[in-house]
């Protein structure tokens, strides 16, 4: 469960910017659109968060930077080597941002514990990490280390509440990588609830084609397939079933003057066989089964079927899902029916969560968003990203959103302007 995400000097953003999913006041859709966290005397959370911004304004890079900071932590212990530079992008609209350390920090509950968790790195090493635990309702500084660049030395904190081999751990940590990376590969039973949180962030950036494989390898299952099939049909999808046919695959066809050696190199990592997908329709006129390929259907189709299994993953298992443009491809229709299974507690009992950005302002007026969940984004004039939430302006229960937003009320819109050929 994400409680807020906040970031500085990477992309577009500059000063710390945070995206909060802890829910306000606001009594509107309070069952439906949040639910209480597993710790004692916190907030009710939010089920979804909305971003709108001008193309330009940061949206993307705010997802990019979750996904930066995953990818860090996921990898950073063992897929580089000590003085690979690390591949963080920081705000080049100032003077100091590229010598300047990025920051990135996550609140987040997992298994009934809330952790702050984040660092700081520039291109060359981790300069600062850092995480505190709440079991309770008092803080415990589980670990810290901080780069000192005058004695070019790290100075390091392990917490009495921190148990294991915490020096062979500290010894491990490379510049370049995560001591949280590197303790739960060396097997800390104690930080792999941290590090678990972050496999279950299922991020897709704009522009990135979801992998269908998924969906195809849970329509295997039969129980799992009638649940995709119930998604596709509650999406108005014309289907009568899925069928998935495994054939052999096809030997490729190399150029005669290919080397044996280079062949074979391909060969390797080739499957041995495929699978394919087909929706059954029934025929108009004599009730007949017919089986079409997936290709064959609106690439709308294609799309909502490799998000199906995805979707049902996030509301079985409490993942959280982030979407850059939501509405790519999707018509605002069912952009509102995917929204609404994550904000029904029957569907979502397990509490997963959605942050996604969209162009789509229709949204807006439909009674399915609290005002708590709608955030912006737009440059300031010093080019850097400013995020800020709807309720900053305090609009009105009733109060026309998408008038109000499309009219300026808001901000992050495009600045359009009269240019002549």
């Amino acid at each position: 469960m994400l409680i807020e995400f906040s970031i500085s000097n990477y992309r577009s953003f500059w000063e710390t910017q945070t995206l909060s999913m802890a829910a306000g006041p606001i009594k509107e859709l309070q069952e439906e659109n949040s639910f209480t966290p597993p710790v004692e005397g916190f907030p009710n959370l939010l089920r979804s968060a909305v971003v709108y911004g001008p193309n330009g304004g940061g949206k993307s890079n705010l997802i990019a930077a979750l996904d930066f900071m995953q990818r860090l932590v996921l990898s950073s212990s063992k897929e580089s080597q000590e003085g690979e530079y690390i591949k963080r992008k920081p705000f080049l609209l100032h003077s100091q941002g590229p010598s300047q350390s990025s920051e990135f920090e996550t609140i987040f509950i997992q298994d009934g514990i809330r952790y702050q968790y984040g660092f700081e790195t520039t291109e060359k090493r981790v300069t600062h990490e850092w995480l505190l635990a709440y079991p309770g309702n008092r803080a415990q500084r589980w670990f810290e280390r901080t780069y000192n660049p005058e004695t070019e030395e790290e100075e390091w904190y392990l917490g009495a509440k921190l148990t294991g081999p915490k020096k062979t751990w500290q010894n491990s940590t490379r510049s370049n990588a995560l001591f949280l990376s590197t303790a739960v590969q060396l097997n800390s039973e104690q930080l792999k609830p941290v590090f678990a949180w972050f496999k279950k962030l299922v991020i897709i950036r704009h522009g990135e084609l979801i992998d269908k494989g998924f969906t195809v390898k849970s329509c295997e299952d039969k129980e799992k397939c009638d649940d995709i099939l119930k998604f596709l049909k509650g999406a108005s999808i014309l289907v009568d079933g899925i069928e998935i046919k495994e054939r052999k695959f096809e030997p490729l066809q190399f150029p005669s003057d290919l080397p044996e050696e280079v062949k074979n190199f391909i060969k390797k990592d080739l499957p041995q066989s495929v699978k394919d997908v087909f929706f059954k329709h029934q025929l108009s006129d004599t009730g007949d089964s017919i089986s079409l390929p997936l290709q064959e259907e609106s690439d709308g189709t294609q799309k909502l079927f490799a998000y199906a299994a995805p979707w049902l993953d996030v509301l079985s298992n409490g993942l959280v899902l982030v979407v850059d443009e939501l509405d790519n491809s999707f018509h605002p229709h069912l952009v509102r029916y995917m929204l609404k299974l994550i904000h029904d507690s029957e569907s979502n009992r397990e509490n997963g969560q959605l942050i996604f950005s969209t162009h789509d302002t229709s949204i807006l007026d439909t009674k399915i968003l609290r005002r708590d969940q709608i955030w912006f984004t737009e440059r300031d004039s010093n080019y850097a990203t400013q995020l800020y939430p709807l309720t900053d302006f305090h609009p009105r229960k009733k109060e026309a959103l998408e008038k109000g937003y499309l009219q300026g009320r808001f901000g992050a819109l495009p600045y359009i302007g009269e240019v002549k050929f």
